[in-house]
């Protein structure tokens, strides 16, 4: 392309400092170095680790940066050493590296790798060191190596899922986190296994993407749980077959979950984030066998179990992003899509420009729709 090699002046959403709205700028994008690609964002979606990162995160390093990890796009130049990926394949960025090389990539028990460590998802800006961003003369940090809240964006290769140029980049774009992250926590993580019973806490998109993986997995009875009472009928399109607001009994909901199932669920999935709620899950599996998985985002918080709740035979486990190695996983769950064997349009309640993004963090916050799409470039 014309822009290859070349600095690129683009509009992206810049977080300039925490707690404050988002800010349209023009960024000067470098061109991509050695075994980097630099990508032309199409769609990206809002995803709560994005809010928590900007508005409740304790952490107030890592700005100016533009965040955003939730996208799809084609790919515009790759730097040297890039062998896999050229110039006009259709993408989803990455914001777990796979590597295939290290001990965990080669293990199937785990999709952390070495390089993703190495890249700065572990530390607390979520931000690699060397940035490809620049604003107004200063070096703008890239979020989980993604930022894809602009309009270019330049990322490791082995960040980078190369999918079906046919797959509609708008609606694909959920499956670079929210939706493989909830369905994978089900499959991969949790195994639920067919005719068992579930409960998944958190009806975001996350969380409906759990009460999809379940009911793939075969489960027979799925409990849905949420504070909003609006979000039960797209838990019930996705396969929920049980409905449950915390608000509407005067008991724990573990002890309701209890009662409704004979001692338990067999898996239940915190989708939430909040330390408080994954305590409630663990209780709500029935002892013996019952897994737990927690799903959602926090740092501020530890969270706390009694012993006997896990000597009783009870399992703890976490997942991110689902438990998929990404090169891997991602383009077979677009392949999923395709053959329509996934649901992803039922996720999107919204479509906006870039330029409205402030909006749609509001939305989010306040809990008016599980996945907005903002239309970052056309095609």
């Amino acid at each position: 392309m014309a822009t290859a090699g070349k600095v690129i002046k683009c509009k992206a959403a810049v977080a300039w400092e925490p707690k404050k709205p988002l800010v349209i700028e023009e960024i000067e994008v470098a061109p991509p170095g050695p075994n980097q690609v630099r990508i032309k964002i199409v769609a990206t979606a809002v995803c709560h680790t994005d809010l928590y990162r900007l508005l409740e995160s304790p952490s107030t390093d890592g700005y100016p940066t533009v965040l955003g990890h939730e996208a799809a796009g084609i790919v515009e130049s790759v730097g040297p050493g890039v062998t896999e990926i050229k110039p006009g394949d259709h993408v989803i960025p990455l914001f777990i590296s796979q590597c295939r090389d290290c001990r965990f990539c080669k293990s199937p028990k785990t999709n952390q790798c070495v390089k993703a460590w190495g890249g700065g998802t572990g530390n607390s800006a979520m931000a690699p060191a060397n940035t490809a961003f620049t604003c107004k003369g200063k070096s703008v940090t890239q979020f989980a190596g993604t930022s894809t809240f602009s309009e270019y964006t330049v990322v490791n290769e082995l960040a980078v899922a190369k999918i079906d140029p046919a797959a509609p980049l708008d609606k694909v774009c959920l499956i670079g986190c929210g939706i493989c992250t909830g369905y994978g926590a089900a499959v991969n993580t949790a195994k639920v296994e067919p005719g068992s019973t579930c409960a998944v806490f958190g009806l975001g998109a996350v969380g409906l993407a759990a009460v999809m993986g379940c009911q793939a997995a075969g489960a027979k009875r799925i409990i849905a749980v949420d504070i909003n009472p609006d979000k039960f009928e797209k838990a019930k399109i996705l396969g929920a077959t049980d409905f449950l607001n915390p608000k509407d009994h005067s008991k724990p909901i573990s002890q309701v979950i209890a009662e409704m199932t004979e001692g338990g669920v067999d898996f239940s999935l915190e989708c939430v984030g909040n330390v408080g709620v994954m305590r409630s899950a663990l209780e709500s599996c029935v002892q013996g066998w019952g897994v737990s998985v927690i799903v959602g985002w926090t740092d501020l918080e530890d969270v706390s179990a009694r012993p006997l709740q896990m000597i009783s035979g009870r399992t703890w486990k976490g997942s991110v992003f689902g438990g998929f190695k990404g090169r891997d996983g991602v383009p077979s769950m677009v392949k999923a899509y395709m053959d329509k064997k996934l649901k992803v349009d039922e996720f999107i309640t919204h479509n906006m420009p870039l330029d409205q993004i402030n909006d749609a963090f509001e939305m989010m916050k306040h809990g008016k729709c599980i996945r907005t799409v903002l239309n970052v470039s056309s095609e």
